[in-house]
């Protein structure tokens, strides 16, 4: 349970320093404004006429008595939205990474030397080009195993009773996970960890995995938020990562620092 605890404190240390570097959240908050008119365009259209492609793809029901395709295709409108905000919520993060890369590649390097005792960061010897295409891939390949989750839990929300309680749980779980997947991959690149040992990193420490990512994910599906967290979002992960690694940092020179910069 202590781990639970510290992935929120990483979280909220996130938002702090962000606070104090207000160009570096300027900036930050321009890739999630962009990622967010995309996506909210496609809910949009999904909201306008996802009666209509649920209606195209149960022609069987046509022969049924009233109401019954009336609920039945309701109830699949209504799950059909919500996988598509699910998913939303589990690609938004890889997607806004990938637009702000340069930037969050900067923000992280940033924290890195504010809470390291020497006051270096890890920096990648990559060219940039080379930085985006790995982004680009890893990131596909997340967002493919997020996607299997997502499918998952779509068939699993059937269940009587069990889609209704514990499959909703399971997916804020679900998504918490991956959102510090993607997130702390930020930092973890830069010390050329692949995403095969991120994900041992990440199981091996679960609870301090879910306390950052779970109360994220549930902050990211306000409309808006998304955009506005992402910047400290960052900044939280790339602590994170330095707990997952047990690198020597952490919280004395960044204590010592907030003191500072407010007496």
């Amino acid at each position: 349970m202590r781990d639970l605890g510290a992935g929120f404190g990483h979280l909220l240390k996130g938002q702090r320093w962000v606070a104090r570097h207000g160009k570096q959240y300027r900036f930050g908050l321009l890739p999630g404004l962009i990622t967010l008119v995309l996506y909210a365009a496609a809910l949009m259209a999904l909201a306008l006429w996802g009666a209509d492609l649920v209606t195209w793809a149960t022609p069987f029901a046509d022969t049924w008595p009233s109401p019954w395709p009336g609920l039945f295709r309701g109830f699949l409108t209504a799950v059909l939205f919500a996988l598509a905000l699910l998913l939303a919520v589990l690609t938004f993060t890889a997607v806004t990474l990938l637009v702000g890369q340069p930037f969050y590649e900067s923000l992280s390097e940033d924290v890195d030397r504010d809470v390291s005792p020497d006051g270096t960061a890890p920096r990648s010897q990559l060219p940039l080009h080379r930085e985006l295409w790995i982004s680009a891939r890893e990131g596909l390949r997340v967002l493919v195993r997020a996607t299997l989750w997502g499918v998952l839990l779509f068939a699993l929300g059937f269940l009587p009773f069990v889609g209704q309680t514990v499959v909703p749980v399971l997916g804020f779980f679900v998504t918490g996970f991956f959102l510090t997947e993607e997130l702390t991959a930020v930092a973890l690149q830069r010390r050329g960890v692949e995403l095969r040992e991120r994900l041992a990193l990440l199981r091996s420490r679960k609870l301090l995995v879910w306390g950052f990512g779970t109360p994220l994910g549930l902050a990211f599906l306000v409309p808006f938020v998304a955009v506005f967290l992402m910047p400290g979002a960052v900044a939280g992960a790339t602590l994170l990562a330095r707990d997952l690694l047990e690198e020597e940092t952490g919280e004395d020179s960044y204590e010592e620092h907030e003191q500072v910069s407010h007496p």
